[in-house]
């Protein structure tokens, strides 16, 4: 008999009996648990838990089974989601002149990698339409200027708020967001940028880098917050590097790292495999 898969992911205060609660209320309702992650935050005093399950077709609907979890997720006090993991996330992938990871997301997704539903790109320049186009993605160009920012992000909104995005995914847009915008997209926002922040900032870091010598080139994906780039990390990454590389060589590196970490981020969260912990997050890879 067809089967149908969940993710339940949740957070609460540590207490005894959340893992026996669970169980039984998936057990009651012939749910087959699959995958079982749990992390308590001992300094917090926070537990943190991701099962993914199977139910048959004909048991029980989503929409029911989250009205019957309401009264334990009350009883614990808890922060929860119950999705349908056989649905792709809505996805709004921005992206400004870089397109490394645009590219690598894009092929990802294509070939089953990712599961998401890439709805839209935006940018606020043409590089990439015809990109789009190939994919029969709709593009949107959104120029940004100090005068027209407000709309821009007004319109950006308008874009995510029709396509139904749970997902944003800022593949090298170097446009600042407001922090009202920050606020908006809270916690499904991620962005990507290279390790040498805050200490080789503007333009050409890997030249920056060069200059210096540095042998250890990487990437970090955050959620975006108001605070620039210092959003609660999601993944990171590094590669080695030495005398002998160039900037060129610097940068074709550190391009490949962001696309790797980047992808990982957005996979996971896809996969609903993140649950915020204040500044932080708790992955369950």
């Amino acid at each position: 008999m067809p089967s149908l898969s969940y993710v339940l992911s949740l957070t609460c205060n540590d207490r005894r009996g959340i893992v026996s609660a669970v169980s039984r209320f998936l057990s009651d309702r012939n749910g087959n648990i699959e995958e079982a992650a749990q992390f308590n935050d001992q300094e917090a005093k926070r537990f943190f838990m991701r099962i993914a399950f199977t139910m048959q077709e004909e048991a029980v609907s989503l929409q029911d089974l989250r009205s019957q979890f309401a009264n334990t997720a009350e009883e614990f006090g808890m922060e929860w989601q119950l999705v349908d993991t056989q649905v792709r996330m809505p996805t709004v992938i921005m992206v400004s002149k870089l397109g490394h990871c645009l590219h690598d997301l894009l092929l990802r997704w294509k070939t089953g990698l990712l599961p998401i539903d890439v709805r839209a790109i935006v940018s606020n320049h043409r590089d990439f339409y015809q990109l789009a186009a190939s994919y029969d993605i709709p593009f949107h160009h959104i120029p940004v200027s100090p005068d027209t920012k407000a709309e821009a992000e007004a319109e950006l909104l308008r874009i995510v708020g029709g396509e139904k995005a749970e997902l944003v995914v800022l593949a090298r847009y170097m446009q600042v967001l407001s922090d009202d915008l920050c606020r908006k997209l809270a916690g499904k926002a991620i962005n990507i940028h290279h390790s040498f922040l805050p200490g080789f900032k503007g333009a050409k870091p890997y030249y920056q880098a060069y200059e210096r010598g540095v042998k250890l080139i990487g990437a970090t994906a955050h959620y975006v917050t108001g605070d620039l780039d210092e959003g609660p990390i999601i993944e990171q990454g590094v590669e080695r590097a030495d005398h002998a590389m160039s900037p060129a060589a610097l940068t074709s590196l550190g391009r490949d790292v962001e696309s790797v970490v980047l992808a990982r981020a957005v996979k996971w969260h896809a996969e609903h495999r993140l649950i915020p912990n204040g500044s932080r997050t708790v992955v369950f890879k």
